[in-house]
């Protein structure tokens, strides 16, 4: 069976925004309310951080779980991993995510700075400058048969979709939410009909999800 490249529960704006603009350490998703957002994951019974009995079923709650299902390694952007720019100044910074990150897997974070790897509980951050490709072919090796996720943002998933790489995508839209400006996926999905097969799925939570395949 073939690797995947996938990307899972990415969650846009109505307007197609991923995040907002003026992002810091304290605000990862820029003036972007990840509140608003993530809604709908972390309302689920399968919500990884849930600390209370009960939560929602159905759809959402299938996608959340089947967040992990299969997945041998992720590749990010350096945005995602945090929010500074340039050369690397502080070291001892690992991302926003503790020490107990959310992947365990391997994860490779696109940089044109590199800096040593290192690893906090079951995930090893390589950091990585090279072409979609390149990368995408060191996390399938590191997969070891599983499927690789393309974890984000908006500006890598769009490089990975220019590449023609991805394979499935999962696009969560928040219908109440408009951000106006900031970091964007797309204008519209038809953008990516040239390429891929869509469903449009309604959520009882709000959400419509956007499942697309490669034709």
């Amino acid at each position: 069976m073939s690797q995947l490249l996938k990307v899972q529960n990415f969650t846009v704006s109505s307007d197609g925004f991923a995040a907002g603009e003026n992002q810091t350490l304290e605000r990862p998703f820029g003036h972007a309310d990840p509140q608003e957002m993530f809604t709908w994951a972390g309302a689920t019974a399968s919500w990884p951080n849930r600390t209370d009995p009960g939560g929602s079923r159905g759809l959402d709650d299938y996608l959340t779980r089947d967040f992990a299902h299969n997945i041998g390694a992720e590749i990010m952007g350096r945005n995602k991993f945090g929010p500074q720019r340039g050369p690397w100044t502080d070291h001892e910074w690992q991302g926003w995510w503790g020490d107990e990150p959310p992947f365990h897997t391997p994860v490779f974070v696109l940089t044109h700075h590199e800096r040593p790897s290192f690893t906090l509980s079951d995930t090893t951050f390589h950091f990585v400058n090279a072409d979609p490709a390149t990368v995408l072919g060191m996390a399938k090796e590191a997969a070891q048969g599983k499927d690789v996720r393309l974890g984000g943002g908006a500006t890598t998933i769009r490089e990975f979709l220019d590449a023609d790489l991805v394979d499935t995508l999962h696009v969560a839209v928040s219908q109440k939410v408009e951000l106006g400006s900031g970091v964007r996926l797309w204008k519209s999905p038809d953008e990516l009909l040239d390429r891929f097969h869509l469903d449009v799925v309604p959520s009882s939570s709000g959400v419509v999800h956007h499942l697309f395949w490669r034709k």
